[in-house]
């Protein structure tokens, strides 16, 4: 591997989980290798809080991957799986509750640098959830925008 660079950043954006989206704020740190001609591996963790809507009270969804991808000179594009721990409100057509569990997913993040190291990430994800009392087996898909910093060699 040819260079090492940490990027850390917090993004604002929603999840949805059941019936009803939920605003989240969430903060990141990840570090990646590059390879020769671009290519890239990086590990990442982001915490999604979910603030406090209903007597259920906040929530709070963590998120571990690995991904490969390619880096161009002010780029970053990576795509891999995850695993998600999660402890949060959730409304099904009928029911609201907390629901807690651990679900493997796949992450997509793009990384654009406009002023030098500084920039913006864009990223998502879709996990699979299982075993609630509260909602069908099924998808919960996030999204996430903010301001990226990053540390490093290139």
């Amino acid at each position: 591997m040819e260079a090492f660079e940490l990027s850390g950043g917090v993004g604002a954006g929603g999840a949805l989980a059941g019936s009803r989206p939920r605003f989240a704020v969430s903060p990141r740190l990840g570090i990646l290798w590059h390879g020769e001609g671009g290519f890239l591996f990086s590990l990442q963790e982001t915490m999604s809080i979910l603030p406090a809507v209903n007597e259920h009270g906040p929530g709070v969804y963590n998120q571990i991957s690995a991904a490969l991808g390619y880096a161009w000179r002010d780029i970053r594009l990576s795509v891999g799986p995850a695993i998600s721990t999660y402890s949060m409100p959730a409304c099904g057509i009928l029911l609201c509750a907390r629901i807690r569990g651990l679900s493997p997913a796949i992450r997509v993040q793009v990384d654009f640098y406009f002023a030098g190291p500084l920039g913006v990430s864009v990223g998502g994800s879709v996990d699979w959830l299982t075993g609630s009392e509260v909602l069908p087996d099924g998808v919960l898909v996030s999204a996430m925008a903010g301001p990226v910093i990053k540390w490093g060699d290139r």
